[in-house]
């Protein structure tokens, strides 16, 4: 496992559901703000922390993916990176459903819950649309790490 080219390939990734997640309401997708999310989870908003927050979550599941690939769990390449993206998607999107739990914003109620999959911010769109993202990351965090 190469930890560096794990920590780049997250970071590539990122920039890349980040640029996904910005033009997505003009796809006919819903508003997915993650980085607003984030930015409330302790208070006060702060784009800035809620940036953080979302790069480091991305070199954290690069480094997972990465450990998997050094394990023989696939391999760095498209399909592998189409496959783990799902699967990213499919579990961060379950614990969508349970950020309430721990998110002052949503406590005090100036936030709203994304739900399951964040499902209360666009219903199947906003699904698809977090699918559709998750890919995209999971496929360069494979294409960046092979070639790195």
């Amino acid at each position: 496992m190469d930890i560096l080219s794990a920590i780049i390939s997250g970071l590539v990734g990122t920039i890349a559901i980040s640029v996904v997640m910005a033009v997505a309401p003009m796809m006919g997708m819903p508003k997915m703000d993650i980085v607003g999310l984030l930015s409330t989870m302790f208070g006060k908003p702060n784009r800035f922390l809620g940036w953080m927050m979302h790069m480091m979550m991305g070199v954290v599941f690069a480094l997972i993916y990465a450990f998997l690939w050094s394990v023989g769990i696939g391999t760095p390449n498209w399909l592998f990176g189409l496959i783990f993206g799902a699967v990213h998607w499919l579990i961060v999107g379950l614990i969508m459903g349970m950020i309430p739990l721990m998110h002052a914003g949503i406590k005090s109620g100036d936030v709203d819950p994304p739900g399951l999959w964040m499902t209360n911010q666009g219903g199947k769109m906003a699904f698809l649309g977090g699918l559709m993202g998750h890919m995209i990351f999971g496929l360069i965090v494979a294409l960046v790490y092979a070639l790195i």
